[in-house]
């Protein structure tokens, strides 16, 4: 029994989680019973999927439902994108993280966060205050939290999201690296170049495998309706030039295009390679269907042979 100092977290040189080139992010599995949501995980691992992202919102608690996912499959990693710091202290972030690395040699990637103010205050009554720095003080007590139990034999991993400078910043000094959300490729350059070239790079990509603008656009806005009223995300935007009126009335059709990867599959795949070639080591494919309730199994199936071969 030792402390949870002891035991080294990981740094993206260490790599011992592997997510591969190509990712899943969805919160869809939330809304089935967790009997089918390990189903479609385990078909995902099949598929050859390197990893399934799932959200900290108000569904699922997303260390318990990362356990559940885990058990699904032998191979496929299973990340947080992301786990809400204010949703449980450090030593309890710190255990989930070593339990689960544990239990799961090289398959569980502790993505973490700040959240957003309306998030941690309307629905968790808690004071949204200086992000940055209660991140850094979380880090600190993670890596001091009592651990008395067994290790796990492999270093545990996290990483940050991460947008703007100052974060990339601490996710390079004290984590595996970044997880980067509802950015345009543009970001992808500035945080490869913000992390270096040793730390891990995961960027969610919005996808909608749909050849008719109008379509395809609207179903990007409706995805990107919440997103554009949160201040991180739209000051985050504004750095790269992305105007107010852009952001507007539900984001011009430059912005939709900017931030979903529309089209036939060619174009899809296009912007994947994009965003590798701009920095990311894993891209994670947010996919996107008429249907906002859906699980959009048949389009991961679609997509796993034009994105992974």
């Amino acid at each position: 029994m030792t402390e949870s100092s002891s035991t080294a977290t990981a740094t993206a040189t260490d790599r011992p989680v592997d997510p591969g080139r190509i990712g899943i992010w969805t919160v869809a599995l939330d809304g089935v019973p967790s009997s089918l949501a390990k189903e479609h995980v385990a078909e995902l691992d099949v598929l050859g999927y390197g990893a399934v992202w799932i959200p900290e919102a108000v569904g699922r608690e997303v260390l318990t439902a990362s356990a559940l996912l885990l058990s699904a499959s032998d191979r496929i990693v299973v990340a947080t994108g992301i786990a809400n710091i204010w949703a449980r202290d450090p030593m309890a972030m710190a255990g989930g993280l070593k339990t689960l690395t544990e239990a799961f040699p090289g398959r569980f990637l502790l993505g973490m966060g700040v959240s957003h103010q309306v998030a941690v205050e309307f629905l968790r009554g808690q004071t949204y205050d200086k992000p940055l720095t209660r991140m850094r003080a979380y880090l600190d007590a993670m890596d001091s939290a009592l651990f008395m139990a067994a290790e796990p034999t492999q270093p545990a991993q996290r990483m940050l999201a991460a947008l703007g400078p100052r974060m990339l910043e601490l996710a390079a000094e004290r984590t595996a690296g970044a997880h980067t959300y509802f950015v345009p490729v543009e970001h992808t350059v500035t945080a490869r170049a913000a992390l270096g070239d040793g730390e891990l790079l995961c960027v969610e990509q919005a996808v909608v495998v749909e050849t008719d603008p109008t379509t395809a656009r609207a179903i990007g806005r409706r995805h990107m309706a919440m997103y554009l009223g949160l201040p991180n995300y739209t000051n985050n935007l504004k750095r790269f030039g992305w105007t107010d009126d852009d952001i507007a009335d539900g984001g011009s059709d430059a912005l939709v295009d900017a931030i979903v990867a529309w089209g036939d599959l060619d174009t899809v795949v296009a912007r994947v390679q994009a965003q590798h070639e701009a920095g990311a080591d894993h891209v994670c494919l947010q996919v996107f269907v008429d249907d906002e309730q859906a699980v959009p199994m048949e389009m991961w199936r679609e997509l796993a042979p034009a994105l992974i071969g």
